[in-house]
């Protein structure tokens, strides 16, 4: 495992098929709005190369950011239901083909999507322009090593406690990048670390709502998870 920052460019030649999917989310007083999202159209032949394989032996990499998952598909549900403030700074993390992206773009807000996956983020902002969408920017990053230069009033993040080592770097990146009385809206589909979660979270200092969802897919079996609306402390104490 790496000691330091960990980034990784899936090649272009295992990417050059792709399929579109259509998807569409119910927003607040609105009819649902269909998203048109690029993805590989298999994620087998990401995991069969090479190059997946050496990134794994070096930090236990795994294409996770190829498939739409069910988190995905409940965060951005979540968050289009909510009012919020136009063009406030979301940061989402581990942004994979960028779903809540871009549902809060298309709320007004504006996103920097961020994975250590840089193919992924090629992905993302080709959804972004699918859809219309140019107040957005890409940033290569490793949640473990938080910038301590971005401060946002919102963090974006689905299905990314899938391992107990990302917890605590996760909570870090919270602290580091929230503002002060900031939100980190993440989706989860209730995997094994969730009451370690949680307690970490308390041990930090962050409060929180555990919001549970359920997400039906036709021809697809119905999906428990949680969406937290996790609050940073309006100050925080140094030393």
């Amino acid at each position: 495992m790496t000691s330091g920052p960990f980034l990784h460019t899936t090649p272009d030649e295992v990417l050059s098929e792709t399929t579109e999917q259509l998807v569409a989310i119910p927003f607040k007083g609105k009819t649902p709005r269909q998203f048109r999202l690029m993805l590989p159209v298999s994620i087998d032949v990401l995991l069969d190369h090479p190059t997946t394989y050496a990134a794994f032996d070096q930090d236990e990499y795994m294409p996770y950011w190829a498939e739409l998952w069910p988190s995905a598909l409940m965060l951005g549900e979540a968050i289009a239901q909510r009012a919020w403030s136009t063009e406030m700074q979301v940061l989402e993390v581990g942004c994979g083909l960028g779903l809540p992206g871009l549902v809060a773009l298309a709320l007004g807000m504006e996103v920097v999507f961020s994975d250590y996956d840089v193919a992924a983020l090629g992905f993302a902002a080709r959804n972004a322009r699918l859809n219309g969408f140019e107040q957005f920017r890409t940033l290569p990053l490793d949640w473990r090593c938080p910038p301590n230069d971005l401060k946002v009033p919102l963090i974006l993040a689905a299905d990314v406690i899938y391992e107990a080592r990302n917890i605590a770097p996760l909570i870090q990146l919270m602290a580091t990048v929230l503002t002060p009385g900031g939100e980190c809206w993440l989706s989860d589909p209730d995997r094994p670390h969730k009451q370690e979660f949680q307690q970490s979270l308390r041990d930090q200092g962050f409060e929180f709502e555990a919001l549970p969802r359920s997400l039906e897919r036709l021809g697809q079996p119905t999906v428990q998870g949680t969406v937290y609306r996790i609050m940073s402390p309006w100050l925080r104490i140094s030393g």
